[in-house]
């Protein structure tokens, strides 16, 4: 399908940009389709390429939109029908779609993700991060670090600076290349001091426009929020987010880097938790320790005592979703002394049997539900809140910890903020939030959730 629109001259140099993007998009999907034949289950192309590559198109032509919105009308490309990819006769991805630009109007085809959606117009900044970690900030009296101070692990839960187990709750971002509007110091004081969270996860992707397209201006992100998210009291979750290519060593390179960097400025902090790869895929937990083995040694030189969360198999669902277990992990642990183990759902997606995989874990294994939402695996669809609860029920009596994905504006139903949010400055209240929006608010708030 070809889409023709006009492109403002002061927008064509982003847009030819997001166009060329969703050729890389293809590219990669391609290569993922030719690098991991026969692994995984009967649905594996679908749920780590093929449902992956949608979520990226529809981003990438959100900020197609977005771009050419900000000195024109707003275009509505239909992202929801020409983002879907399906393999070729040939096995490989969607052909790859063209870039030049007319000089009054932009052509976007059939164009190919973790989802993202409607992405504030902000870029990144490009500042380096500073070199030097400064004196640990004191937290407010009553907020989350000031009550528990330097988490641990001790057994198989999470604890606080009195040696007493304890569950955190809070959000996760999207990526922070998509929503670079929707964390900041408005958003936070509203998780922390209106829906009384405990935490936000700062999810920096790899890849897809992250952290590997501009390694100094994300890095300086993310420890700016750090910093922003400390002066309120929050603890703080620095993910890597890693999801195509599944395999984390494919970035071990950036990640010792990054991590390095990361730990070298929040050296003092006692409120950063760093979670070294988000759901690695198409990739053995053999492969998976070996990466950890690797980081954590980075990340335990400036920063001895922090908690790290370590990714599982299949998506961070303990190996289930490739048709294994935990055990594999009891079996071959990762060995560094406060570590914690991911496990991810969507309520929509997964019900009543993971949820006993993962009690039955829980006996044996430090978890940590770094990302969880209410609907599907892709982040969109209707939400179902009756397996929310079940869900959040669970890990409540298990003292297991979690974050919802995601606080963002898109216009899938992960968002928490309706769209448009994040261009403003009101975060407080449900006046802004969506339905799961709503949900989570009054979960955290009143240890109930509604929609309402």
């Amino acid at each position: 399908m070809r889409i023709t629109v006009a492109v403002p001259a002061q927008q064509r140099a982003d847009v030819q940009r997001n166009l060329q993007l969703l050729n890389t998009q293809i590219a990669e999907a391609n290569n993922r389709l030719r690098t991991s034949a026969d692994q995984g289950g009967p649905n594996f192309i679908q749920n780590a390429i093929l449902g992956p590559l949608r979520d990226k198109r529809i981003s990438t032509i959100d900020r197609i939109e977005i771009a050419i919105g900000r000195n024109a009308a707003r275009p509505n490309l239909n992202a929801a029908k020409v983002a879907p990819c399906t393999l070729n006769t040939s096995g490989g991805a969607s052909t790859q779609q063209p870039t030049a630009m007319p000089t009054a109007t932009k052509t976007a085809t059939s164009a190919p993700t973790k989802a993202a959606t409607t992405a504030p117009a902000t870029k990144a900044p490009t500042t380096a991060p500073a070199t030097t970690a400064p004196a640990a900030t004191t937290a407010p009296g009553g907020t989350p670090v000031a009550v528990n101070g330097q988490l641990s692990v001790c057994g198989t839960k999470l604890c606080n600076q009195s040696g007493t187990a304890i569950q955190l709750r809070g959000m996760s971002s999207h990526g922070l290349q998509f929503f670079p509007n929707c964390v900041n110091a408005g958003s936070l004081d509203a998780i922390r001091n209106d829906w009384n969270a405990d935490f936000i996860r700062l999810s920096m992707y790899v890849q897809e426009g992250g952290l590997a397209s501009d390694p100094t201006g994300f890095t300086a992100k993310v420890n700016g929020l750090v910093d922003t998210a400390t002066k309120l009291g929050l603890y703080v979750i620095v993910d890597f987010h890693i999801l195509t290519p599944g395999d984390p060593n494919f970035n071990l390179g950036l990640a010792k880097t990054f991590f390095a960097d990361v730990t070298a400025k929040h050296a003092g902090n006692n409120n950063v938790l760093y979670e070294v790869a988000n759901e690695p895929n198409g990739v053995s937990w053999t492969a998976i320790k070996s990466y950890a083995d690797q980081v954590i040694p980075v990340i335990r030189k400036n920063s001895p005592n922090s908690v790290v969360l370590v990714g599982t198999r299949g998506f961070s669902s303990l190996g289930l979703t490739d048709g294994a277990t935990e055990q594999e992990i009891i079996d071959d642990p990762v060995t560094f002394k406060n570590v914690m183990y991911t496990f991810h759902f969507y309520a929509a997606s997964h019900g009543a049997d993971r949820r006993t995989a993962v009690a039955r874990a829980a006996k044996s294994l430090p978890l940590f539900v770094s990302e969880f939402g209410s609907q599907t695996f892709t982040g969109d669809g209707g939400n179902d809140f009756a397996s929310t609860t079940a869900w959040l029920d669970l890990l409540k009596s298990l003292k297991i910890s979690y974050g919802m994905w995601s606080l963002s504006d898109g216009r899938e139903t992960n968002s928490v903020f309706k769209q448009g949010t994040c261009a403003g400055t009101t975060f407080k209240g449900t006046g802004v939030l969506t339905e799961s929006g709503r949900y989570i608010r009054s979960r955290i708030l009143t240890g109930v959730g509604s929609p309402n």
